[in-house]
Formats: structure tokens, C-alpha cells, sequence
């Protein structure tokens, strides 16, 4: 398949990620990309990565969800178990890369404003309250009353 993209890896790392037991909705893949700690890709390059992944054959659209073809999942069963993102996009790269372009499946067409509804509907998942164990606690406000032990530059040391 050429040529690739670290659109389309990262967009294969978190369809895999979505779909592990049912095909995921355009907001489950895109939740994806916060469990790989990566930034969404624009909406032009998500559409555009969808479309070429389903031409070859690696991304097929099942009861309105998307959901990875056997090709696809024969690809990513080779992905290896340790590292951190950056290797495996590098390596789901390389493996798309090797892949034959066939373009013979019905390609998934997508438009701008149903992408765009699922990342806002995905920001707001986000920022609700409960929902995200992974976000930041809010911060206490401290009272300005309230100062901090003196420091002493030797602990041991006697006076």
C-alpha cells in the first residue's frame, strides 16, 4: 500500500484498540487516540486515512460502526507486545507498507460534519466529571494564611 502515513498507523493502533469485541462507533475509535496518548489527526487526514484503508481492504464498515477486515486483523496480529507508540506506529507502518495496494473493497466514504460531531461528542466524554480516571484531580485552593515550615540548608546540623 503506498504511499503511508502515520495517519493511517495511528488510525490502525486505535481501531484495534476499539474493536477488540464488537465494531466501535467513529467516537469509540476516536477515544482510541487518548489511550495511545496521541492528538487526533485533523479531520481531512482521519477521512482520508478511513478511505484509503478501506479501499485496501483493512477497514470495513459493519452496522454503522467500523471494524477491522481479516486482512487488517491478520496485520495487527503480528504487532508486538512491548514498546511504546512510537514503535509500534513505526512498525504497523512498515507493515502497511508491505502490504499489496489492491484497491478492490468498497471504500468507506465519511463526511466532514459527522467526523466533526464525534470529536466534540468524544471532548465533552472527556471532560465529563467520573468518566476519565486518567484526568487531572482539580487543584485545592490553599489559604493564604497558611506558610511552609522553615527550610534548613543543613538537617543534621545543630545550631
Amino acid at each position: 500500500m503506498y504511499p503511508t502515513h502515520d495517519a493511517d498507523a495511528l488510525l490502525m493502533l486505535a481501531a484495534t484498540l476499539a474493536t477488540k469485541r464488537r465494531p466501535a462507533e467513529l467516537v469509540e475509535v476516536i477515544a482510541a487516540f487518548d489511550l495511545l496518548q496521541e492528538p487526533v489527526p485533523s479531520t481531512g487526514r482521519l477521512i482520508d486515512s478511513i478511505q484509503r484503508l478501506s479501499a485496501h481492504g483493512l477497514l470495513c464498515e459493519v452496522d454503522g460502526g467500523l471494524a477491522l477486515s481479516a486482512e487488517g486483523q491478520l496485520l495487527m496480529a503480528a504487532l508486538p507486545k512491548r514498546g511504546d507508540t512510537a514503535q509500534r506506529v513505526f512498525f504497523v507502518r512498515e507493515k502497511l507498507s508491505a502490504h499489496p495496494g489492491r484497491a478492490e473493497h468498497p471504500s468507506i466514504s465519511l463526511d466532514t460534519a459527522r467526523v466533526d460531531a464525534a470529536v466534540l461528542a468524544q471532548r465533552a466524554q472527556a471532560k465529563a466529571p467520573g468518566k476519565n480516571l486518567l484526568m487531572p484531580k482539580p487543584k485545592v485552593d490553599e489559604d493564604e494564611r497558611r506558610r511552609p515550615a522553615p527550610w534548613h540548608k543543613h538537617p543534621g546540623r545543630r545550631r
